[in-house]
């Protein structure tokens, strides 16, 4: 069983919400991201998210984008953020994915990229700008390399297109909170709902809920609904108010946020 599938079995038998935090690889400091994964899975992240800077992040908002630009500016490049994830997975057992665009890895060699990743110890990848219809070459090279390639639905698809995404997923369903790019919102939409349960339909996969994650509020109102949740920009927001100690946001940040009733 993949530490994913793993992960997720553990927290459905103590009925509890997967908490999985984003961290742009090579923000604040190119070598900055080893500790902060430790600091995040110490303080109650279930997996984590490594978003791997893009020039043209077209799914992400400002905060992602600002610290994409920081840490590309700083020399983060596609090889070393799999030097970064191999470092963080001696730190960590906890999963980790990495999020990026089709470019780079098409650039690094789609099989190279899997087979590097996963050497890393790297457990899933999240493209999203790869739609699942086009998703068959990727799809091969991540199942050689025994990586879970996971995809989005989100409330402007369609049933179709909803099914088609659970099909060619493994891992988890990524299920996009709201219309639009990612950044922290006050309020979940109120079209996120039926979304998981159109999702439901078609999958027996863990749906986890990302875009706009922030609150204790919306872990709570998620609660029995949605398997995880992924936090990325408020989490990144945090680290931005102190970047010349990182590791103690994170910490702060987490901590406050699993200060939630489960079950």
């Amino acid at each position: 069983m993949s530490r994913i599938a793993a992960t997720f079995a553990r927290l459905a038998a103590q009925r509890r919400l997967a908490l999985i935090a984003y961290l742009t690889v090579g923000y604040p400091r190119l070598d900055m991201t080893p500790s902060l994964v430790e600091a995040a899975a110490d303080s109650g992240a279930d997996a984590i998210e490594l978003g791997i800077p893009f020039s043209d992040p077209l799914a992400d908002g400002r905060t992602i984008q600002i610290a994409s630009q920081q840490a590309l500016k700083g020399g983060m490049t596609v090889a070393r953020a799999l030097e970064a994830a191999s470092a963080a997975r001696k730190k960590s057992e906890v999963p980790l994915l990495f999020m990026t665009y089709l470019n780079p890895i098409l650039a690094f060699g789609l099989e190279r990229f899997c087979r590097a990743a996963s050497e890393a110890g790297v457990d899933g990848l999240i493209v999203p700008d790869l739609p699942p219809v086009e998703s068959a070459d990727l799809r091969r090279a991540a199942d050689a390399s025994q990586i879970d390639l996971v995809f989005f639905v989100a409330p402007t698809s369609s049933e179709a297109g909803i099914a088609a995404a659970c099909r060619a997923a493994t891992g988890f369903i990524y299920c996009i909170a709201v219309t639009g790019v990612t950044g922290a919102r006050a309020e979940l939409d109120p079209a996120l709902l039926p979304l998981i349960e159109t999702a439901r339909r078609h999958t027996s996969l863990p749906i986890v809920v990302g875009f706009g994650i922030s609150r204790v509020e919306h872990l709570r109102a998620l609660e029995g609904k949605a398997d995880g949740v992924i936090v990325a920009s408020a989490l990144l927001d945090a680290i931005a108010r102190a970047p010349e100690d990182p590791q103690t946001q994170v910490r702060r940040f987490l901590s406050d946020l699993r200060q939630q009733p489960t079950g």
